[in-house]
């Protein structure tokens, strides 16, 4: 990230805890016990440590999250190419704290993602911090201090490499579907005169943005969207149900249980709706080959 920035771009990397040699760098990243970012000292290791990166988070800060919380906006306008005042910073943010770096924050920090004693049900060794820890040498290997800074170079490129794919994605994907939504949901007493239901003009990540935009006005249970409908890459249409939480698998309200398991024909008769094509056996989500067939199944959903 620092080297993302003006000021360090090109920045030499000197891995110490010699405090002689730390007194001498412009920056002094995860060593030192110091955290002062006038003086550019960003450890946090040292007692009495309890920074996070504002008021709505409680997962206290490592080194990246400390890194990210002072340079973030400028690592964000220097990998978009654009002004730091650029108004999608604002957005970009805290949206890429909270879906990159707190993860970073809470794995180097000891904090368990589930603060309970439940056994996972299976391992999780492909996350980004074991990608990094893959750099290290194994226990019965012999290596030099230059081979382990090499390594370390290679881990930063790594973790950079994939910093910037998710920046990307969600400035130039992500952010952009915010606008589908918020025109679609703008509409919605016309797809169904209780106004819970939306219609896509595309496929597009909506989740998030529906929950959002609901909070923003204050719809509640009684009031908020129940379906999502939008075409999929074979033109037809695609009923969704809208979940209680953006990551869960628990629906508002899932689609008639009559409906679930059943395909084309045999749908379409048990739903006295043409062209429909599946109920999935979980209800979340149909298909119809018109929009107005999944208008209708929208419409039946509703009323069952």
């Amino acid at each position: 990230m620092l080297r993302q920035t003006a000021t360090f771009k090109d920045a030499g990397l000197v891995r110490s805890r010699d405090p002689a040699k730390l007194a001498e760098a412009d920056v002094v990243v995860d060593v030192g016990g110091v955290y002062d970012s006038d003086a550019h000292r960003y450890d946090h290791h040292q007692r009495g440590f309890f920074e996070t990166f504002d008021d709505k988070h409680k997962t206290k800060l490592s080194s990246a999250g400390l890194v990210y919380k002072h340079f973030g906006r400028d690592v964000i306008a220097s990998l978009l190419d654009v002004d730091e005042q650029d108004p999608k910073i604002d957005v970009l943010f805290p949206k890429i704290y909270d879906d990159f770096i707190e993860a970073l924050d809470g794995n180097d920090n000891g904090i368990a993602q589930y603060p309970t004693d439940i056994t996972p049900a299976y391992r999780e060794s492909t996350s980004l911090p074991s990608r990094v820890g893959a750099f290290n040498p194994w226990w019965n290997q012999s290596v030099t201090e230059a081979d382990i800074d090499a390594r370390f170079e290679q881990a930063s490129q790594l973790a950079g490499s994939e910093l910037r794919d998710k920046l990307l994605y969600t400035a130039n994907a992500w952010l952009p579907a915010r606008e589908l939504v918020k025109s679609a949901f703008q509409k919605r007493s016309e797809v169904h005169p209780s106004g819970r239901v939306i219609a896509l003009e595309r496929s597009c990540p909506w989740k998030e943005h529906l929950l959002d935009l609901e909070r923003e006005i204050g719809l509640n249970g009684e009031t908020n969207i129940l379906y999502v409908l939008y075409p999929d890459e074979s033109n037809n249409w695609r009923i969704q149900c809208v979940p209680v939480k953006p990551e869960g698998f628990e629906n508002r309200k899932s689609l008639p249980e009559v409906w679930r398991g059943h395909r084309d024909a045999d749908l379409s008769e048990i739903s006295r709706i043409p062209d429909c094509i599946f109920v999935h056996a979980g209800g979340f989500i149909g298909g119809n080959k018109t929009r107005h067939g999944a208008t209708e199944m929208a419409r039946l959903a509703l009323e069952m």
